[in-house]
């Protein structure tokens, strides 16, 4: 479950005071699908960096899967975010240096699995990729690197996965491509997915919609069980 209580977001400088989120306050159940919509300047992108403790709020409660977050230190967050949290990019960041298999491979060696070439494998099957697991990312297309990051993202059997707009730089086509692969990731793993994005059609195929406007939660809506 994620909880947030009273989140606040601000920025200073120049002796101003720039409010970025205003006292957020929502849950997330277990393995429920949201999207996260709103214009831009809303704090969309904000909220999801502060989930995935890749900042610290200014005020407020952050709590995933029953922990508080906020009070920790750099080395807990990143050892927490290892083994609790896939985050998916809008701009891929696979690493130029390895090949698609290897990317994948990246963050189970990291965690010490042994079986990581063959989950690795696997995944990258599931993505409709095992063709190309040799390939580096300059030899993929867009969408083939999306499909990578995901199967990244899910490498470890994250129990929460944030993606912020994960089919900014794809056609409607290719982006409808990777939305299938992650709401179908998302059922078999059981995991809860949250979704930055400012595709309304897209919105629409999560379970539930919450609008940011200027910092605030304007709607919190759902769209289907």
């Amino acid at each position: 479950m994620i909880r947030v209580e009273n989140l606040t977001m601000q920025l200073r400088g120049g002796g101003h005071v720039v409010s970025i989120l205003k006292g957020l306050n929502f849950e997330v159940p277990r393995k429920q699908m949201v999207s996260i919509v709103g214009p831009s300047g809303s704090g969309k992108s904000t909220l999801l960096g502060l989930l995935a403790g890749l900042d610290k709020p200014t005020a407020g409660s952050i709590q995933l899967n029953g922990q508080e977050i906020t009070t920790w230190t750099e080395y807990q967050l990143a050892h927490f975010r290892r083994q609790n949290i896939g985050y998916l990019f809008q701009s891929f960041h696979l690493i130029p240096t390895l090949t698609a298999l290897e990317n994948v491979m990246l963050p189970l060696e990291l965690s010490g699995d042994a079986t990581a070439k063959d989950r690795a494998r696997d995944l990258l099957e599931a993505v409709g990729l095992q063709d190309r697991q040799h390939h580096y990312p300059t030899q993929l297309s867009g969408g083939e690197q999306q499909r990578v990051a995901v199967a990244r993202a899910f490498s470890c059997r994250p129990p929460i996965l944030l993606a912020d707009e994960p089919t900014g730089n794809l056609d409607s086509a290719t982006g409808q491509l990777v939305i299938d692969l992650l709401v179908r990731l998302h059922r078999d793993q059981g995991s809860t997915l949250l979704l930055v994005t400012h595709d309304t059609a897209l919105a629409e195929q999560t379970e539930r919609i919450i609008t940011l406007h200027d910092g605030t939660i304007a709607s919190d809506t759902s769209v289907r069980s």
